[in-house]
């Protein structure tokens, strides 16, 4: 009995600590730290807050008194932040962010009658994957509803999340920072596909030999005649044969209806060229690993229901998608 009066005890204590250490801080200062960070000039700051340089000089000493830190220092060109100022950045943009949809968005998001463009990133195959169903349920559940779709990978969504380029991501994503949320969504591993017509095979499972004999596309993000599966090979003294790579999925397919040639693409894809274009697809002649595409967005959005709802649609069109695959 003697856990609950203590317990309570504690949620006081820490209270009073909260609000005390509020009391002595302003919160209009973390305005004027945001404008430094971003204009990196104390006049250009003071301009953009609509105040006097000296009022912006007076609240920067106020900030290096309460972190105990120099926060930006002079430069030739204005003033850069320190390596404390970077990581206060990171804390106090969502939390800046997260307070203004508080203030100023609906608490709900009604699909039928909203009108807001969300601009997601993904690449091309992951695209042609999720937005055929998606731009189809938005005609019926949400007719005012646009997406902007702009490509992005593994090395690029985070930064283009923090910078407000996309509000939503959808790839592999091996780490996530902790001021980004994700969400896993299914896993897959690469595949060989192919026009079986053109392309011959004694088992319905491509061999090693059968493989390397034909020549191969690739889909390479640095526009290389090199992927993984070419240093994979190497590790065995093998080497295939590959005639074409591009940044993009887009001409792969067409390539190899066409001629007796192999693309090795996210099974994902593979199916969808299969299913379209009356081709064949083959596990690889040698172990490979898996991979999962998750959901990534900005832990300042977690309030916005809007962009909960697109996540959950994303995700239910994922599983439907997954779950198609099993049957």
């Amino acid at each position: 009995m003697r856990d609950t009066p203590l317990s309570f005890k504690s949620f006081i204590t820490m209270t009073v600590i909260i609000e005390n250490d509020f009391r002595h801080f302003d919160l209009n200062l973390l305005l004027t730290f945001r404008a430094l960070f971003e204009e990196r000039s104390v006049t250009r700051a003071a301009q953009r807050l609509f105040l006097g340089q000296p009022a912006v000089s007076g609240a920067l000493k106020r900030l290096r008194e309460a972190f105990g830190d120099e926060l930006f220092v002079r430069t030739s060109r204005g003033i850069a932040p320190t390596p404390r100022a970077l990581e206060l950045a990171r804390q106090i943009e969502p939390f800046l962010q997260s307070l203004h949809q508080v203030l100023t968005q609906p608490p709900v998001f009604e699909p039928a009658i909203a009108r807001r463009v969300f601009r997601i990133g993904l690449s091309d195959s992951l695209e042609v994957l999720t937005t055929p169903e998606i731009m189809d349920r938005l005609s019926t559940t949400a007719p005012n509803v646009k997406l902007i779709a702009r490509p992005t990978d593994s090395t690029r969504a985070a930064a283009m999340l923090d910078e407000g380029e996309i509000e939503l991501a959808v790839g592999v994503f091996p780490e996530c920072v902790q001021w980004q949320r994700r969400r896993p969504l299914f896993q897959w591993s690469f595949v060989s596909v192919f026009n079986p017509r053109l392309v011959k095979t004694r088992r319905k499972r491509l061999s090693m030999e059968e493989f390397l004999r034909y020549r191969h596309v690739l889909t390479s993000f640095s526009a290389g005649l090199n992927g993984f599966v070419d240093e994979r090979l190497e590790l065995e003294g093998l080497k295939r044969n590959v005639v074409f790579s591009s940044a993009s999925f887009a001409t792969s397919p067409f390539i190899v209806r066409r001629t007796p040639a192999i693309a090795t693409v996210p099974d994902f894809i593979g199916r969808v060229w299969c299913d379209a274009l009356d081709l064949a697809m083959s596990p690889l002649p040698f172990d490979v690993p898996a991979y999962e595409v998750s959901l990534m967005w900005s832990a300042a959005r977690d309030q916005d229901p809007g962009l909960a709802w697109l996540a959950q649609l994303f995700t239910e069109t994922f599983q439907r998608s997954v779950a198609a695959r099993a049957s």
